[in-house]
This record gives structure tokens, C-alpha cells and sequence, in this order.
């Protein structure tokens, strides 16, 4: 974990925390890493003992409980940009007029303008920066300067930044010489799966490629579809995902696709016990994510054991280790589909790899646990708000350096 500084070094007593949770979609999860961190991390804080509330917006259940955490719903304008904005607007609002907690966790560094919010009541707050937002294409030129705007307020206000992989750790220190706190998202482990459900799909176990994603530039489908269209492979390429902002990007992945009988694209899959099916019976699962931090998409297939072709950028080959495909173009995509059929021995031992990495290095217990410290540091007055609340952008953009292509043997 990268160090802090802090305004005041008295120890917390190990005494029982109220923690908030905002900004996010809150709880059952059923949409992404976020939602998913906030129930793992979540229930895991109750049964230590700590009272945790997490605001929850569009959840079909409106319990006021859920696995131990108080869920707080509150609503939010039903409008792309200002969704998120809204909905952390009221959450901390009612944070501000109700039972003051010892510390708040708000996710997405979108929602920043509201920290000092949180803080004028004395709530000191953690901001989860997640990956780098202002580079993603679903965003016109105002939503990426707003990211990067609130990226800095979000520097300048908060008491304590996490990041989830060490590249956000070391770009922050780059761009704004401010400290974070490294704390990453587990990985479900995933020994077993019904076959039914993929057999259903006209699948096999281990008779098929995966890729998960939304259709954006930043995750490569595209280029994994053209290369993968290019290639000698015989087993199918079964792609899982949409696209909600860009038809246009549909429509060039599928123009590569050439109506190849071999490319299933199956849509968005919301059942998640079809979703494990598919990650564990996959042959390989192809990833494509070049901006954000750890990738939930591709820790759930390192759990099912499952060997990954990874996009060549450094948050990858940390999750992964190294020990994996990598790619940078749709020629890599190609050359590796082309031998990868013929290697079971190199397939199965990388996948065996990751599991074991996944169960070593990505477990929901140590997440907990480092959330639980923070919180205690929190509430005890620590706060990095003195040394980051005058931090300015590097004049130098943070290279990302995607390396060259690597053939694991």
C-alpha cells in the first residue's frame, strides 16, 4: 500500500466504525466491479462488527437491509451525464442531515464536488479514483474535461485516494505528487460450473474462446474480432457484450466478423451463473481493457482457471504477472489464435497459473481488511487534504507505454 500523510497521528481505538458507502449503484451488485467491491467489502465489515449504510439507486429490491448492511435508496435523474452526479448529490445530502458516520467511501472520481459536502460535516472521505475515465471514447470533449477536472478536485478535497493497481498508484504520484492508497478487487474462484447452460448455446466445455466487454475503442474488439477472423483457429469465438453509446463501433465489429459462422456474439448475458458457466468451460478469454486499473472481467477469469490473450498495457501484465498472451494489434490477435489451438499443455498450465495467483494475490478478506484500516486511520484524523489540497497536473502526460507483444511458451 502507498504511504499517506497525515494531519493527525492518534491512534484509532479498536472500537466498532459507522462507514458510508456512495456514488454507486449500490447493493444486490448487478451491474459492475464497483457495486460488486461495495457488497464484498460491505457484509465482510459487518461481520466485523462495524455499521455499514451503502446508497443504493434502481435496485429492484427496496429492503432496508442487506446482508447485514443498512441500504439507504434514494433516487436519481434517468440521464447518462448526470445519473451518477445526482443520485451522490442526494446520498450526500442525506449523509449530511442524518447519523454522521466515522468515515465515507465514495467511489468515482465524477462525484468529487461533493466531498467538501462530506467534509464540512466532519466526515472524512476516501475517494476511489477508479481508472482514468477522461480517456474513454463513450465520453464527447465536456465529459473528458470534466474527468479530468474533477480527477483534480477530487486530489485536492479528499482525505485519502485508493487506487486499484499500482499504474493509478504511480500516475497520481506522477501527475500530482500525491500518495494513494493501493487497495485492490478480489476475485471469485470458480472450481466448478453447470455445462448445461453453454450447451444450450450450441458450446463445449474447452471448445470455445470468451470475450467480455462493452463495445468501446479502449477495450478492442474490434481488433480482437479482425484478428481473430483472420486466423487458422476452428474453435468459436463467442463474444459477450453491447454497445450503449456508439452503433457505429457495433457496426464496424460486426462488418470484421464477415458473417464468419465461427464469431457467436451473444449480447449482453445478465444471468451470472450462465456468465461463470462461460468463463470457466472457455478455452482461452480474450481481454481487451487498455484504461482502467484492475479489471473485475479479468480476475473472473483468472478464478475459473481460465488462460487470458491480454491487451499489452501495464494494469494487465501486473494482474496477470506476465504469465499470459499479450497483444497490441489485430496481427497479434491473429498470430496467437493461430497457435493457441495447437498448445493444450501451455493453455491449461497458464490457466492454472492464474487461478492460483487470483487465490494467492486477490482475496475479498485482505480487500476488507485494508478498507477496515483505512476507515480506523479516517476516523482517527488521518488525511492527506494538508500535503494534496494545492496539487496541479504535471505539465507531462503520464505514458501508459504499451510494450511489445509477447508469445508465452
Amino acid at each position: 500500500m502507498a504511504t499517506t500523510t497525515s494531519e493527525a497521528a492518534a491512534p484509532a481505538a479498536a472500537h466498532p466504525l459507522t462507514i458510508a458507502m456512495i456514488g454507486t449503484r449500490g447493493v444486490p451488485a448487478a451491474y459492475g466491479g464497483f457495486e460488486t467491491a461495495v457488497e464484498e467489502v460491505g457484509r465482510r465489515l459487518v461481520e466485523r462488527g462495524h455499521r455499514v449504510t451503502v446508497y443504493t439507486r434502481g435496485s429492484a429490491l427496496h429492503d432496508r437491509t442487506y446482508l447485514g448492511m443498512d441500504v439507504v435508496h434514494l433516487p436519481a435523474l434517468p440521464v447518462k451525464q448526470l445519473e451518477t452526479l445526482s443520485h451522490t448529490g442526494l446520498s450526500a445530502l442525506h449523509a449530511l442531515f442524518h447519523r454522521r458516520p466515522d468515515a465515507a467511501f465514495v467511489f468515482n472520481a465524477a462525484n468529487a464536488p461533493f466531498l467538501p459536502v462530506l467534509r464540512a460535516r466532519g466526515i472524512r472521505t476516501a475517494l476511489h479514483m477508479d481508472g482514468l475515465e477522461w480517456r474513454r471514447s463513450k465520453w464527447g470533449a465536456r465529459g473528458k474535461a470534466y474527468y479530468r477536472w474533477a480527477e483534480q478536485f477530487g486530489v485536492r478535497t479528499a482525505d485519502a485516494l485508493i487506487a486499484d493497481a499500482p499504474g493509478i498508484s504511480d500516475y497520481y504520484a506522477d501527475q500530482f505528487d500525491v500518495p494513494t492508497e493501493l487497495i485492490r478487487y478480489g476475485a471469485p474462484i470458480l472450481e466448478t460450473a453447470p455445462t448445461e447452460g453453454i450447451r444450450e448455446l450450441g458450446l463445449e466445455p474447452g471448445g470455445y474462446h470468451l470475450v467480455v466487454a462493452r463495445f468501446e475503442p479502449e477495450n478492442h474488439v474490434l481488433e480482437i474480432v479482425e484478428g481473430y477472423q483472420r486466423s487458422s483457429a476452428t474453435k468459436p469465438l463467442v463474444v459477450v457484450g453491447s454497445a450503449p453509446y456508439s452503433a457505429g463501433y457495433t457496426q464496424a465489429i460486426r462488418d470484421a466478423a464477415a458473417d464468419d459462422p465461427r464469431i457467436r456474439f451473444l449480447g449482453g448475458v445478465y444471468d451470472q451463473n450462465l456468465l461463470d458457466a462461460l468463463y470457466l468451460h472457455a478455452y482461452t478469454y480474450v481481454h481487451g481493457h487498455s484504461v482502467g486499473g484492475t479489471n473485475p472481467s479479468l480476475l473472473r477469469a483468472m478464478g475459473a482457471g481460465t488462460a487470458v490473450i491480454a491487451y499489452d498495457v501495464a494494469f494487465n501484465r501486473e494482474v496477470l504477472d506476465d504469465e499470459a498472451w499479450f497483444f497490441a494489434d489485430s496481427g497479434d490477435v491473429s498470430m496467437h489464435f493461430s497457435g493457441i489451438e495447437s498448445d493444450a499443455a501451455t493453455v491449461a498450465r497458464l490457466g492454472q497459473r492464474a487461478r492460483a495467483r487470483a487465490r494467492d494475490e486477490f482475496r475479498w478478506d485482505d480487500v476488507a481488511t485494508a478498507y477496515e484500516d483505512l476507515a480506523r486511520r479516517l476516523a482517527a484524523g488521518e488525511s492527506v487534504h494538508r500535503q494534496a489540497r494545492r496539487a496541479t497536473r504535471a505539465a507531462e502526460e503520464w505514458d501508459f507505454g504499451v510494450r511489445q507483444p509477447v508469445l508465452v511458451g
